[in-house]
């Protein structure tokens, strides 16, 4: 009796999500399939009646991250992306610069995670990631519009959003490459009062 559409679908999400946590621990070159769908409980061969290949189900794996992971991390933070508050862009700086975030190595945000992999990997790959990115600036941005404080200029605006980005993602890159040194916990403290900062001037 064949599955159903249902049954198929639980199935590819648990894939994609045991696919995520993968490529976090170890990168995308070190996870193999077999390891995928190992861990999954499923058979190697059950992997093609999902996706095409290794590459597609990366792509999946950070799409999914927004509203999988991401939005059970957000949601736990006090962040709502629909609100205009501007204190969502200080509850998003406060969470994705913290200690915990940091040490979360498998619900860790795929950009932070698989920066260099994605560096090298397909267009599709880096749109997937590339959404991600641009969901983060988007709601730096809006937050900031909605400020008493906020400039008119739409151009410095960006810009401020795009700095608090950068901060987030680049300083916990950084944070990440380091795990065993005092020098890692001094770059995301020093991310996070930058990035607070500039949050406060909004």
């Amino acid at each position: 009796m064949p599955y159903s559409a249902k049954h198929k679908q639980k199935t590819r999400l648990k894939i994609i999500e045991t696919a995520r946590i993968l490529f976090n621990r170890h990168g995308f070159d070190s996870v193999t399939i077999e390891m995928i769908m190992s861990a999954s409980g499923l058979t190697h061969g059950g992997f093609y009646n999902h996706f095409k290949n290794k590459e597609a189900l990366h792509s999946e794996a950070i799409s999914s991250f927004l509203m999988g992971r991401g939005l059970k991390w957000r949601t736990e933070a006090g962040i709502d992306s629909r609100s205009p508050d501007p204190e969502m862009a200080r509850q998003m700086v406060n969470s994705y610069l913290s200690t915990k975030h940091l040490g979360d190595l498998d619900g860790q945000c795929p950009m932070i995670a698989l920066s260099s992999d994605i560096a090298r990997a397909s267009n599709t790959v880096q749109s997937s990631y590339q959404e991600l990115l641009e969901a983060m600036v988007w709601l730096f941005e809006t937050s900031i519009k909605s400020s008493p404080n906020s400039e008119a200029n739409p151009t410095e605006i960006r810009s401020k959003a795009l700095s608090l980005a950068a901060l987030c993602v680049g300083g916990m890159i950084l944070a990440r490459t380091l795990p065993n040194s005092k020098l890692a916990e001094e770059v995301r403290a020093a991310s996070h009062l930058s990035a607070m900062e500039i949050t406060s001037n909004c």
